[in-house]
């Protein structure tokens, strides 16, 4: 099972599950347990692979993942801790997660907080993976991590969540960094899916107004999905949760306690 922790509110009955993106791990909402953990139960896990999720036999059998397999993994520390229902929120990969799990089992997600959503690679994002295919066996996977950091989040006031990434990403070894690589490189086909599937479950999208690569899309999709939305921050970029914390974490508890209520 993952790693997960968890922090139990007195008098809360709603859950909040957080799901980091590849290459990171939970400790990256580090700036986000105090403000929920004051209104809600918070679940918070790191995915296989990742910060203290150990790799097992069964992923030195297995060598190939898919969006199933891991959404699996979530679900399975859900079922253990006996949470019927929770809110969700994800950064980055981990949205697609989020969303697949979503589409596999609707009556387990009560809404989704995606902050820095992937929707869609773009044709600059598409030859840059496919780039990664190429080198990703020759060039050791930190070079490789440490460029699509930068891409992702190059400014200057990007610097301390591409520090974060790529500092967490050296707990990954190779063979763990292929195997999410080669998850990465097929998801295209998923995302279109999710893209023209409106699967009608409150979603709250926050997204920096400088995360250019994927911005655009999730723009065009809230405006064709019925119950979603989008908040842009200002001077921000991918890792809204790092960059701009406060306001991150005002907007997704606004959003979900206007559920509750």
């Amino acid at each position: 099972m993952l790693n997960y922790n968890t922090y139990t509110h007195p008098t809360s009955t709603q859950w909040v599950t957080f799901v980091h993106g590849a290459g990171g791990s939970s400790s990256i909402w580090y700036k986000q347990i105090r403000a929920f953990k004051a209104v809600y139960n918070i679940l918070v896990l790191d995915l296989r692979g990742h910060g203290k999720s150990k790799m097992v036999l069964k992923d030195v059998v297995n060598p190939k993942y898919t969006f199933d397999i891991i959404s699996t993994d979530i679900l399975e520390v859900i079922d253990y801790l006996k949470i019927k229902k929770s809110h969700f929120v994800g950064i980055s990969l981990g949205t697609i997660l989020i969303r697949n799990l979503a589409e596999k089992h609707p009556g387990r997600v009560q809404s989704m907080v995606l902050a820095g959503a992937i929707l869609k690679f773009d044709f600059k994002s598409q030859l840059l993976i496919k780039l990664g295919v190429v080198f990703k066996s020759v060039v050791p996977y930190i070079l490789l991590y440490t460029l699509f950091a930068f891409i992702i989040m190059p400014r200057k006031n990007h610097k301390k969540s591409r520090m974060l990434f790529v500092r967490e990403s050296k707990k990954l070894c190779q063979k763990e960094f292929i195997r999410w690589y080669k998850l990465t490189s097929g998801v295209n086909p998923l995302l279109r899916f999710f893209r023209g599937n409106d699967i009608k479950i409150p979603t709250l999208y926050v997204m920096g107004e400088e995360d250019h690569l994927f911005l655009p899309s999730v723009k065009k999709l809230a405006k064709e999905h019925l119950l979603s939305q989008v908040y842009i921050v200002r001077d921000c970029g991918h890792v809204v949760n790092v960059e701009q914390p406060l306001i991150f974490n005002r907007k997704s508890i606004q959003f979900l306690s206007e559920l509750s209520s």
